[in-house]
């Protein structure tokens, strides 16, 4: 392989959001002169009335219009304490507040109220919610109340668990009040059986919250707009609190945040939304592109201002973002422009999932080690939470500092700690931590009551828990089909013991074999009701399947506690002690969800392939707009690299131990990449790779 394109100096960096867009210098503290903004950034500045909108394409300073724009109504007489700017997350309006100190000093009088919307709302409705019958003083329900509150309901309406666990009614309410549907509504929009009992149980739920004196997460946006709607008074107190409004990442809002903004500003009309949409990614959390794609019919006379100037990116990586997003159809007309030339982007190809791993690693070790880039520069960025095992292995393997961020480790799932607590004990027959974890997953009728007991006895007696079941039984402390169905669970360990340890037995083999035994997918269907959840869940346990079989291909004599050891569960875990994940020196695997808003100085982009990305649901749906949704996110992850930029696929993948061919990602060919080789837009056939080094 060639790695020359690595050893490139990148251009320097003109500023986007902190250094001047003409120079790349560092804005010195507390200037901010107009003269420092391009021309499209001005006019958003001093655009000062009536609805704006400004579209802010990726790279192209939108963070620095907000704060300038702030600091411009406050330079022609407005009360900072008059002004509201809103945003998705509490980092967001933190870094807002110091960029406004640093903009205008910090002796004013009052400053702008800078906050997230739920801040907002906690603010509203600490001084209005007793009128919707709650106490100013409630408190807010965490995701373990909230189960604790689901469960209640559920008895109340003698639901059982079988029939609809706690997390679904919480996810069937959830998506309610996003949308604005009041309990007593919920019936009109069900759509299923399912849906019928989950309606009659969020009006249990909403009542004993209420009666509790509490409110969930979405109730805050859901009682600020019923508040809003229904009380005309409390309404034109909040209207009169500011004379602007701005919302950033307004391409994010649900219809309650739009809701709650279209009131606020009704009487003034001074409302700027700044976004793009083309990176609105989060519909399935009940983000709608259409509030920023109807702006303009939404606020009659809006202006609209597009900033274009990408600051962040090589014209190579803007190229391919620009040919991408074309495509969609439900977008603002918009193209980003480069202001920095860089080395030609990789396309590289890969005969299988493995190999995509290794030569993606390879790469980064060379890079870390060799010539000293800092691994927090790089990212890999996938599709789905499935992707990133592979290269976690790979990363331990060759000793390459890395995170995990925004998600958990595929060494962390429930399903996966399951099955390595099954291989660790019939390995190791006196692990006693996985006994306790899987002694009654799936269930197999011993009791947790029981199991007490047992540890109990076990623990005073200086003994192992399977040591002391004869004489529990003979005590009556637990009963004879207690005894008789762990005397079968340790007759399963003994028989898989001795077929894991069978000279030429499949690894691979024997563990599926296991999984088939214990009939472990019914525990996924009993856990989880949702077939999407059930789906990603068996998912997991293909992948640890998986783990197995390229253990064995790889390793020179295969052995249960080796493969173990290699997949360590807390590996490099601990290395990184308590500093925030992101500011650990090391490389950054995240989903293409999380990666949004961030930028690195190499990414790789992995998995470019049908079903992956898009995914899979998105090309079954029916929706037009759902391969849009995923063509997005495929410009989000391009757009997250400042210089250097890499995109692979895998020509087959393991499916249930059978390999099968995949297809390249439509957007590769509409980005006019050929896929047996590449165009001048990409780059240069010396940084191309397939499979094996060059």
């Amino acid at each position: 392989m060639s790695y020359s394109p690595f050893l490139s100096t990148p251009a320097p960096r003109p500023g986007g959001s902190g250094g001047s867009p003409a120079t790349g210098k560092t804005r010195p503290a507390g200037s901010g002169s107009l003269n420092e903004l391009n021309a499209s950034q001005r006019d958003a500045v001093t655009t000062l009335a009536g609805p704006l909108l400004v579209l802010a394409g990726a790279g192209t300073g939108k963070t620095r219009v907000i704060t300038y724009r702030m600091a411009e109504l406050i330079r022609q007489g407005i009360e900072p304490n008059r002004i509201l700017s809103v945003t998705f997350t509490n980092k967001a309006a933190r870094e807002m507040q110091e960029r406004m100190s640093n903009l205008l000093g910090r002796r004013l009088k009052s400053k702008p109220s800078i906050s997230t919307f739920h801040s907002l709302c906690v603010r509203i409705l600490r001084q209005e919610i007793e009128v919707l019958g709650y106490p100013k003083g409630f408190v807010i329900y965490d995701r373990g109340d909230q189960e604790s509150a689901a469960r209640k309901a559920l008895r109340e309406i003698r639901v059982s668990d079988s029939a609809m666990k706690p997390a679904d009614l919480i996810s069937r309410v959830s998506r309610w009040k996003m949308d604005g549907v009041l309990p007593d509504s919920a019936r009109e929009f069900a759509q299923d059986d399912r849906d019928f009992l989950a309606a009659m149980a969020y009006r249990k739920y909403q009542q004993s919250l209420r009666a509790g004196g509490a409110v969930d997460f979405d109730d805050l946006l859901l009682l600020t707009a019923q508040l809003f709607d229904e009380f005309p008074d409390v309404l034109q107190r909040c209207q009169e609190r500011f004379d602007h409004v701005q919302i950033d990442e307004y391409q994010d809002t649900n219809e309650m945040q739009f809701q709650i903004v279209a009131s606020l500003v009704r009487p003034h009309r001074n409302l700027c939304v700044v976004g793009d949409d083309d990176q609105s990614i989060y519909g399935w959390r009940g983000a709608e592109v259409k509030h920023i794609l109807g702006f303009q019919q939404q606020f009659t006379g809006a202006k609209v201002v597009r900033l274009q100037d990408n600051y962040r990116c090589t014209t190579q990586i803007i190229q391919l973002a620009n040919q991408l997003v074309h495509h969609n159809r439900g977008r603002h007309e918009k193209t980003l422009i480069a202001h920095k030339e860089g080395v030609a982007v990789a396309l590289k190809s890969h005969p299988d999932e493995q190999v995509e791993a290794e030569g993606v690693v390879r790469e980064i070790n060379y890079l870390v080690k060799e010539l000293n880039v800092p691994p927090q520069d790089i990212a890999i960025l996938f599709r789905t939470n499935e992707q990133p095992r592979l290269f976690e292995l790979e990363l331990r393997r060759v000793h390459v500092p890395y995170v995990l961020v925004g998600g958990q480790s595929f060494f962390d799932r429930r399903e996966v700690r399951d099955m390595m607590a099954y291989l660790k004990l019939i390995a190791c027959p006196t692990d006693e931590v996985s006994l306790l974890r899987i002694i009654n997953v799936p269930a197999r009728g011993i009791g947790a009551t029981s199991v007490e007991k047992l540890l109990t006895r076990a623990v005073k007696s200086g003994r192992k828990l399977l040591d002391v079941v004869a004489e529990s039984v003979a005590e009556k402390e637990i009963s004879a089909k207690t005894a008789a169905a762990i005397g079968t669970f340790r007759q399963l360990l003994d028989e898989y013991r001795e077929r894991f340890q069978a000279r030429g037995a499949s690894m691979a083999a024997t563990f599926e074999a296991l999984l088939e035994t214990i009939d472990y997918e019914s525990e996924i269907e009993k856990q989880y009701k949702d077939a999407g959840q059930q789906l990603a869940r068996t998912a997991v346990l293909e992948e640890c399947v998986l783990a197995l079989k390229q253990y064995e291909e790889r390793a020179e004599q295969p052995d249960l506690l080796d493969f173990l050891e290699q997949s360590s569960l807390n590996g490099n875990d601990r290395e990184f002690g308590e500093t925030d994940e992101f500011e650990k020196p090391a490389v950054k695997l995240m989903t293409l969800h999380s990666a949004k808003g961030l930028e690195f100085t190499r990414v790789y982009l992995v998995g470019w392939e049908e079903g992956i990305l898009p995914h899979q649901r998105s090309i079954e749906d029916e929706s037009p707009t759902a391969v849009e949704e995923e063509r997005r996110l495929a410009y989000v992850g391009i757009t997250r690299a400042r210089d250097y930029l890499t995109i692979s696929h895998a020509l087959t993948r393991m499916k249930w131990g059978k390999r099968r061919e995949s297809v390249p990602s439509r957007f590769l060919r509409e980005m006019h990449v050929p896929l047996d080789g590449q165009s001048p837009a990409v780059g240069n056939p010396d940084t191309l790779e397939s499979g094996d080094p060059q």
